[in-house]
């Protein structure tokens, strides 16, 4: 059993909050308006903690103020105790049960992989309620606002996560079966250097590492379009107006049903890979340890 803690010893909690907001602004006037106070009512907050203490925390300096080096003393465990109550409030509410499971990933792996299982998963697991939250551009997962995410990471991420790998990060060029018919019977990939590509602006020297992988200068002769997201890239592919180049197992259905073709076989395989990412203090919370064994099964499945 721990031992009690004497909140005796403590100057009152509700003033700490002053004298935080204060410490960081150097300024009461800028920590009232934070909190939502008057600047008297911030100013008893401070000095509560001073006679609780006997010291002084702060002292004025012209129209401002400085922490005293009591005051600087002071503050780091208090801002450390507020960061510590708040990642266990934190912690609580993803742990919770009855909450929506938060899936973050990005535009184009939404919904051309992810959101195309979520159905089969939430029918699998009806208990489980699923929130998928996209983004289109660069970013690193969230853990604040989501409990998992489907990532790409290039180098293995930060020890406190935990991390499921899911799938490698091959390129390979797609296009619509006009365009491959344009290429002739057996292009190579020099032939695409005279087509309209296009790439996607946060993976732009993609096109130029498959290129050099297979021998090449990367110099199109057509002009090169750049766009926001694989999703705009892959429907332009579509369309036959530009060959792109995919980075995952985003065109599966696409090249089962014929409405897209690798025009020529070439791929390179990047550094990284694609999958499945959540805090490590969170790995075990049911919810979670359902969404990343059902997505891994599958995954394992469609391979074999």
């Amino acid at each position: 059993m721990a031992n009690k803690i004497d909140l005796g010893a403590l100057p009152p909690l509700k003033a700490l909050r002053g004298f935080e907001a204060a410490t960081r602004h150097q300024s009461i006037r800028n920590a009232a308006d934070e909190l939502c106070l008057t600047h008297p009512a911030v100013s008893h907050q401070v000095q509560l903690i001073e006679q609780a203490l006997g010291v002084e925390l702060f002292e004025q300096n012209g129209r401002h103020i400085a922490s005293t080096q009591e005051g600087r003393i002071l503050y780091p465990y208090v801002r450390a105790a507020f960061e510590s109550l708040l990642e266990g409030v934190e912690a609580v509410r993803r742990n919770a049960v009855d909450k929506p499971l938060r899936v973050q990933t990005y535009v184009t792996a939404s919904i051309r992989w992810l959101a195309r299982r979520v159905p089969q998963f939430i029918a699998d697991h009806p208990e489980v309620n699923v929130t998928l939250s996209t983004c289109a551009v660069e970013w690193e997962f969230d853990d604040v606002h989501a409990d998992v995410g489907l990532v790409y990471c290039e180098v293995p991420p930060n020890p406190k996560y935990h991390w499921v790998p899911l799938f490698e990060y091959s390129l390979f060029p797609v296009c619509s079966p006009e365009v491959a018919a344009r290429l002739g019977p057996a292009p190579k990939p020099a032939d695409l250097l005279a087509q309209p590509l296009v790439a996607i602006y946060t993976e732009v020297r993609n096109w130029k590492s498959w290129f050099e992988a297979a021998d090449l200068t990367f110099d199109p002769a057509s002009p090169y379009l750049v766009v926001d997201t694989l999703a705009v890239a892959l429907e332009m592919a579509l369309e036959g107006q530009a060959i792109a180049l995919v980075n995952g197992p985003f065109v599966d259905a696409d090249l089962a049903a014929g409405r897209l073709v690798r025009p020529v076989p070439h791929k390179t395989v990047c550094p990284g890979e694609w999958g499945l990412i959540c805090r490590k203090d969170m790995k075990d919370n049911l919810r979670i340890r359902k969404f990343i064994e059902w997505m891994s099964a599958h995954v394992d499945a469609a391979a074999a």
